[in-house]
This record gives structure tokens, sequence and C-alpha cells, in this order.
């Protein structure tokens, strides 16, 4: 049986892999060996393995989890195509991501840090009408279009008027999974299956306008933050947006969002 078989550094070679490598998926579960001999521990592996060895140090290569590379492997080919343009899918969401940090970190180095004008002021009680979902922070643009997406038909068909721009209702703490909502202000349509109804107290708040993509937001919560904690206020959820030109409107370079943060004096 042997002699149709590779040793692990003859079957390393032939698939430009390391033996640590292939210990490791062997370890892992990922590609085990056909043959391993009892006396001496040695692994043995067949020709036709070097398909899935090259295919797993190509995933590999491409950062995929060990985890996905062997469902992929175990997958019949639609599957696995299904799997593997679920990865692609995420890649493409994590490149936009770095994308943006590229872009925030360029505009820092060159300028330092841009100055936001933060005003305080007084807010009136609003009513909304508002969906909510619960998501990761990374998810947070792509569940806001979700929630937009169930509100705004349902505000059409059962002809409930509300007053633009939309809203966006944020945690003050960005925790793993929370809780936002996109809103709409209206008097009407109480009682609506599918929508709720939330009533923001007016008060004191901090605020600011921030002009461009919605990747560059940390800078201007940086300088809103900042000014709040600089006047010795406690900041109050929930934190708010105010979509005043958005994606339908503008170019990304010329969307435009009001940023408020409600506030409390500190106790002495």
């Amino acid at each position: 049986m042997h002699e149709e078989l590779l040793t692990i550094g003859r079957f390393a070679r032939l698939c430009r892999l390391s033996i640590k490598q292939l210990r490791h998926y062997d370890e892992t579960g990922l590609l085990a060996p056909v043959h391993v001999d009892a006396n001496s521990g040695y692994r043995y592996y067949a020709p036709e393995q070097a398909r899935d060895a090259l295919t797993v140090a190509l995933l590999r290569e491409m950062d995929l989890p060990l985890a996905v590379i062997a469902q992929a492997l175990a997958a019949e080919p639609e599957s696995r195509a299904r799997i593997l343009r679920a990865e692609r899918d995420r890649l493409a969401e994590r490149i936009s991501r770095d994308q943006a940090r590229l872009e925030m970190l360029g505009r820092l180095a060159e300028g330092g840090l841009p100055g936001y004008e933060v005003t305080m002021g007084s807010e009136p009680e609003r009513r909304l009408a508002v969906v909510r979902a619960v998501c990761a922070f990374e998810e947070i643009g792509e569940t806001f279009g979700e929630c937009v997406g169930r509100l705004l038909p349902v505000l059409g068909e059962e002809g409930i008027a509300w007053e633009p721009p939309l809203w966006g209702l944020y945690p003050l703490d960005l925790e793993e999974r929370m809780e936002i909502a996109a809103g709409a202000r209206t008097s009407q349509g109480e009682g609506t299956p599918g929508l709720e109804f939330r009533t923001l107290p007016g008060g004191p708040v901090a605020e600011t306008v921030h002009i461009g993509p919605y990747a560059q937001l940390p800078l201007a919560y940086n300088a809103l933050f900042a000014a709040v904690h600089e006047r010795g206020l406690r900041p109050q959820a929930p934190v708010r947006e105010v979509y005043l030109v958005g994606p339908t409107q503008a170019p990304q370079e010329e969307w435009t969002t009001r940023l408020i943060i409600p506030v409390q004096e500190s106790p002495a």
C-alpha cells in the first residue's frame, strides 16, 4: 500500500505546502492522511488528495476560516459555490470598511482632526414612527437601510403623512449587539401594524453637522463627544442622526447629517 501512497514530505513538495501546514490540517480535521503507520506514526497521502490540499492552501491564502474551508470541501458543487459566494460577499464588505478607514486616515494625515463646530442648544419634543432592529456595529448601515425599507412602505400604504428628513436612533455604547431604529416625524398612525411610536423628550443637546460619507461619521462623533466631556456634561441616549441630504439626493461628498446628543449637567 505504501508504494501507492506519498510520504508527508513528498506530498508537501507536490502541493507546495510545508509539512507543518499538513500536520495542522490533519490535527484540525481539514485534510487527514489516508494512512498513518501504527508503529512509526508516519502520515501517508494519496496523489488524488493533492487537489484538496492545493484548494485548502489557496483558500487559506485568502484568509478564509478553517471551518468554512472544511464546509466547502465537504459540500456538493452547488453548495460549495454558495458557501464561497457568501465568503466573497463578506470579503467585499470588509474591503469596503477598510477603504473607508483608509480614507479617514488619509484625511487625518493631511489635515489632522477636522474642525467641527459643536453647538449647544435645545431640542423640542418630537414624536417619531419607528422601526427597530438589532445588529452588530459593522452591520449598522445595512440594517438601518432595512429598517427604512420597512418603515416607508407602511407609511405610504397607510397614507400616513410624515415630515422629512429621516431620523436614526442609536445607543451611546457601541456593544457587540445593539438596537437601532429608523424614524420619521408624524402625528398620525397610532396603532398601525408594523409601526412603533417613540417620543423623544425635549431638552438641552450638543450637536454638529457632518458633510461627507457616512463612513467618516466617526470623525464628527469624535469632536462631538469631546466637546460634551470638555464641558462637563453627561451624554444621554439615544444618539440621534438626522439625514438632511442623503444618497438619493446628492453624491456622497455632499451627504449632510446632523448629529445630536442629549446632555445633562454632571452632578457636582
